[in-house]
């Protein structure tokens, strides 16, 4: 089976972590998006349509997959899946013929033959889904097609236990250090024969599963509640790990999380509490970052996204931090925070604003540009040096063609960042 991964005009609603990344790539229990995909599919051969300003970033990440490859798309009949696609547990395929996978009014996925795919490219694309929904037999295929950030947050738990019970051989559960302390049945708990973990870390399965992946390591004095997910080399450095969070590879990470993604390489190493959040890579929250998750008035909480205000419909809402974006000490997030990438946030007493855009940074209390491309640069690759990687030439590119696209936005925000001082102080 061939199918292709593809970007439609949905994944703006997925700022600022869809900014440097595919859609798929965005991880939701224990793996990605695309990770899920693909199993639903299997066997299968694998390709991508993606922004054209990733598509260097797809090669240098898999090399050897099509990436934008018009000759390899057309080539034969093709399942293309919608990144945004959560798949359900089970698969219920039937994809003889051509036709449309529905949820709801999206499209999970659709099965179009080679004629259909003639026209079909990363710039056509939304033209060619409506076409095929107004034309193509339609099938309800479940799952969920993830509109926004919160989104992803709120089904963590779910794909928690799901990536679990399809992850997981039942032989390999249970097995335990003597040293640990386990609240609930063993057969929810996974630890990865090379991980380690200190005396005195309490694992509770009450809720759901627990999984400590390879190379991992837990500190004394941690609490881990499922269902969970502690990534490759990550180290949890006496924290309290409460249930629905997923933490990507080589995090560090302490203080209380609760319900939270992070994507992976970023350091949360002191106290401090994240709530209902989802966190890029190369994040770094200085000591005592706090963020609300909880309106005092318990009332629905709105997010700013792709310009405008949007209502989640949820009371339990936190923030959303772009790759290489930073704060200081003691820094205080508002509920439904949204930072784009390379932003740099200071504390100045009260919450920092809502919304930050891409390369800003929050000083003395106003708000300013962060846009020096050296210096910026020059702070991704000591970052990325410390923990073995590098900024590659790649990543430059994407990050500063990131910086030209963000300038309208970037100015627009600080014009009215500056009216309102004014009024202020008029």
């Amino acid at each position: 089976m061939r199918i292709c991964l593809f970007e439609d005009r949905g994944v703006a609603s997925l700022e600022p972590l869809a900014l440097s990344r595919p859609a798929f790539e965005l991880l939701c229990g224990q793996t990605s998006l695309g990770s899920k995909q693909s199993r639903y599919f299997a066997p299968c051969e694998v390709g991508v349509l993606v922004r054209p300003a990733l598509v260097d970033w797809c090669h240098q990440r898999q090399p050897g997959t099509p990436v934008n490859d018009l000759a390899w798309l057309r080539k034969e009949t093709t399942v293309l899946v919608n990144s945004r696609w959560l798949p359900p547990l089970h698969a219920a395929l039937d994809l003889d013929e051509t036709c449309v996978g529905m949820v709801d009014d999206e499209v999970a996925y659709a099965v179009v033959s080679a004629d259909q795919l003639t026209y079909c490219s990363a710039n056509t694309l939304d033209d060619c889904l409506e076409t095929w929904k107004n034309t193509l037999p339609r099938r309800e295929v479940g799952g969920h097609v993830v509109q926004y950030l919160w989104d992803l947050v709120q089904l963590n738990g779910e794909m928690l236990r799901q990536d679990f019970h399809q992850l997981t051989a039942d032989h390999l559960t249970g097995w335990r250090p003597a040293t640990l302390a386990v609240v609930g049945p063993t057969d929810r708990l996974l630890l990865d024969a090379t991980a380690r973990l200190d005396p005195m870390v309490v694992v509770d399965t009450t809720a759901g599963p627990v999984v400590i992946d390879r190379e991992a390591v837990v500190n004394a004095f941690t609490r881990l509640e499922g269902p969970c997910y502690v990534g490759p080399h990550t180290h949890i450095l006496g924290a309290k790990i409460r249930g629905g969070t997923t933490l990507g590879p080589h995090c560090r990470v302490g203080g209380e999380v609760e319900a939270s993604i992070i994507q992976g390489y970023t350091n949360k190493y002191h106290d401090g509490f994240l709530g209902h959040s989802y966190l890029g890579e190369w994040i770094n929250l200085g000591a005592g970052t706090n963020n609300s998750d909880l309106r005092n008035d318990y009332g629905e909480v709105t997010v700013q996204v792709d310009g405008r205000r949007v209502s989640t419909g949820l009371t339990k809402v936190g923030c959303f931090l772009g790759d290489h974006t930073k704060t200081g000490l003691g820094t205080l997030l508002n509920t439904g925070t949204t930072a784009g990438v390379f932003c740099n946030l200071l504390p100045a007493g009260p919450l920092l604003p809502k919304y930050l855009p891409s390369f800003c940074s929050w000083w003395n209390g106003a708000l300013a540009e962060n846009s020096d491309w050296p210096a910026l640069l020059q702070t991704a690759s000591t970052v990325m040096e410390r923990r073995g990687c590098t900024f590659t030439e790649t990543l430059a590119a994407l990050f500063r063609e990131l910086l030209d696209q963000t300038t309208a936005e970037r100015r627009r925000a600080l014009r009215e960042s500056e009216q309102r001082r004014l009024r202020r102080s008029a």
